[in-house]
């Protein structure tokens, strides 16, 4: 019952897809880049960002020892917008930099690193509008070609025009809804993560420059 089922589904989407028009295509394009974006930045995102209780626990006491050059290894050691941010900052304590220098550094290469995480996601929002608004568009299209085509028309034929026109029309708005609305959800998912992953930056380089405050005369230099 299964495969009979599976067909059966892939049918409707084929001609679902074929009732819909050209709208149907410019939708399915757009789909398709949604859909590689979407996995793009689930990889990069997973690579980019650290788990900070988890690099602050192994970061911290190296800090508190005063080897910041062991702490500057272990930063280098994950190519990763949080590390990077802590290394920038380690590495002007070690070059005898004031505080305000150091705390300008670590601030530095936040702005620096929001750009990687952020990426193009915010296409994925541009990409479910542009999907909506093609499928609105095929929506009037299918519409106006139908119910011009009815004055054309004899009794037999209206029904039938109508049908395909009302066809066409909801094909095309379920198919730009279908590629937004995961996009959409994409997007803010997305953003909630890089958000956070920028508030550890901005929070961890803040707790590294209490730290060197606090223990400035037990740092190796």
């Amino acid at each position: 019952m299964e495969p009979a089922t599976t067909v059966e589904q892939v049918h409707w989407l084929a001609k679902a897809f074929q009732d819909g028009g050209n709208a149907m295509i410019l939708i399915a394009i757009v789909g398709v880049m949604s859909f590689v974006l979407i996995i793009e930045r689930f990889i990069a995102l997973n690579r980019l960002i650290v788990d900070k209780d988890d690099f602050t626990a192994k970061i911290f006491p190296r800090i508190l020892e005063g080897d910041l050059r062991q702490a500057i290894t272990m930063c280098e050691s994950k190519s990763a917008p949080l590390p990077n941010t802590v290394k920038e900052g380690l590495k002007q304590v070690v070059n005898r930099r004031p505080d305000e220098e150091v705390q300008v550094a670590m601030d530095g290469a936040v702005l620096h690193e929001t750009p990687r995480l952020e990426g193009y996601t915010s296409l994925l929002a541009v990409f479910a509008n542009v999907a909506t608004l093609v499928g609105l568009l095929g929506t009037i299209i299918g519409l106006i070609q139908g119910f011009g085509g009815l004055s054309e028309a004899d009794a037999a034929e209206k029904a039938a025009t109508l049908s395909l026109a009302i066809s066409h029309a909801l094909n095309c708005t379920a198919g730009g809804l279908a590629v937004a609305i995961p996009a959409l959800i994409c997007f803010g998912f997305y953003q909630i993560r890089i958000g956070r992953a920028i508030n550890d930056m901005q929070e961890t380089s803040m707790r590294i420059m209490n730290l060197v405050v606090a223990n400035r005369d037990k740092l190796k230099l």
